[in-house]
């Protein structure tokens, strides 16, 4: 096909077996990318193969890695098996993370807790980053996109301090990185979505109360879906955003723009006009 925004591009993709990572290896593909997807979850990523093949065409090409990004180890074969298949590197999601069901505020939250989301959320994405950068400087470049969240611009109202404070610390690495590497071409970039309908986060947000309570600061008054984390992504990753390096990427349905406090208590539903929110 012509016209495609990733032609000719290789992309790693971790936690590509569910959520936004699924809906981007899917778009990553369909645009012309040689896909590979890598997660925890094998079962997650063969199927995420199985669909691309599906829905991106005869042309598609994309393959499964079983990966822990908290293990360097295989982090480092992660990278090495994307150059030994398709022989070279251009596109890095960092993509893959956790967000706990027993995380919550500094008092309550088990130090195990902190220590998992911290392994998965922030060494994953130190370990995906400089594999990728090693073998991105063989090609002259490429792009890493690192998921962070809104929650690290602003907090969030529903306790969730392991979470939080590992995203906080992707953006403080992914804006070091874009300065350190910028003359070697390779752009570091963050995606922050806002409110997103995954399971991560529906499971997380597993009462009405909980999920109205997040809902009420989003000015569309409605919680993201995965594709538009994943068009996003799309940009960073494709030559168009050629001269963007070191942002903090917000899709979030202008949540970081506009976080108030209700008035009282949550009301249990979502305004229908965000001006009734003082």
């Amino acid at each position: 096909m012509t016209g495609q925004r990733l032609s000719g591009k290789v992309a790693i993709i971790t936690g590509a077996g569910s959520g936004i990572g699924f809906e981007t290896a899917v778009l990553f593909a369909k645009e012309g990318a040689k896909v590979v997807c890598a997660d925890i979850n094998e079962k997650g990523i063969q199927n995420t193969v199985a669909r691309i093949a599906e829905l991106a065409g005869k042309e598609a090409s994309a393959i499964a890695v079983r990966t822990d990004v908290s293990k360097e180890e295989e982090v480092k074969a992660l990278v090495e098996k994307a150059v030994e298949e398709f022989g070279r590197l251009d596109i890095m999601f960092n993509n893959a993370g956790i967000m706990h069901p027993e995380d919550d505020n500094a008092l309550t939250t088990a130090e195990k807790v902190w220590d998992l989301t911290m392994n998965i959320n922030v060494k994953g994405v130190w370990f995906g980053c400089k594999h990728a950068i090693n073998a991105m400087r063989q090609n002259g470049g490429g792009s890493i996109i690192n998921t962070a969240s809104f929650v690290a611009l602003m907090g969030a109202a529903t306790p969730q301090l392991a979470y939080t404070a590992s995203k906080g610390a992707v953006l403080a690495m992914t804006r070091e990185l874009a300065m350190v590497h910028a003359r070697e071409n390779i752009r570091f970039n963050s995606l922050c979505p806002g409110p997103i309908r995954t399971p991560l986060l529906m499971d997380f947000l597993n009462t009405e109360e909980k999920k109205q309570r997040r809902l009420v600061h989003v000015p569309q008054g409605r919680f993201g879906e995965a594709i538009e984390q994943a068009y996003g992504a799309l940009f960073l990753a494709s030559d168009e955003s050629s001269f963007v390096t070191g942002t903090d990427f917000r899709v979030d349905g202008g949540l970081s723009n506009a976080y108030v406090t209700p008035e009282g208590e949550p009301t249990g539903k979502v305004p229908t006009n965000f001006a009734d929110i003082k």
